[in-house]
């Protein structure tokens, strides 16, 4: 069996170790119906609490930074204090929800064995970029020109 790195060309060839496929001594038996749908509820509030901090990091939280920075300047003065307050605002809510996120991933694998936050994440990424571009084209409309006669507000 050729699995020296050196006769194969430094490659190692062949399954990494720990990977092997999981083999039962017994098929595993399927909970009690309550078990189940315990199981199911809290599937399901977990997959709604990641949804909601995934909005939150698309909205509420960056509106959030920037109202304690307009807060900040209204009472100092200082627009770039405002400004740098509202920037280092930012960083500790994303990464903090961020954190929330992945420990609520992690007790979702435990439930459904498989990671969902990457797929939340980007969902709601795409969710909020569709409805930010709506509001900014129809709702808002992007300007006189094209609507001349329209007055601005």
């Amino acid at each position: 069996m050729r699995t020296d790195p050196s006769e194969t060309g430094g490659l190692f060839i062949g399954r990494r170790p720990g990977t092997a496929p999981v083999r039962f001594r017994a098929i595993p038996e399927r909970g009690t119906q309550v078990r189940q749908r315990v199981d199911g509820s809290l599937a399901a509030f977990l997959l709604l609490a990641m949804v909601a901090l995934s909005l939150l990091c698309w909205g509420p939280i960056p509106l959030a930074c920037l109202w304690i920075g307009s807060e900040v300047d209204y009472l100092t003065g200082s627009v770039f204090l405002g400004f740098i307050i509202a920037f280092f605002a930012l960083f500790p809510m994303l990464f903090g929800t961020l954190w929330i996120l992945r420990r609520l991933d992690q007790a979702w694998i435990l439930v459904r064995r498989s990671g969902a936050m990457a797929r939340i994440f980007g969902l709601t990424a795409l969710l909020c970029a569709v409805a930010f571009t709506f509001w900014f084209v129809v709702i808002h409309g992007p300007g006189s020109q094209v609507f001349p006669g329209r007055a601005k507000s």
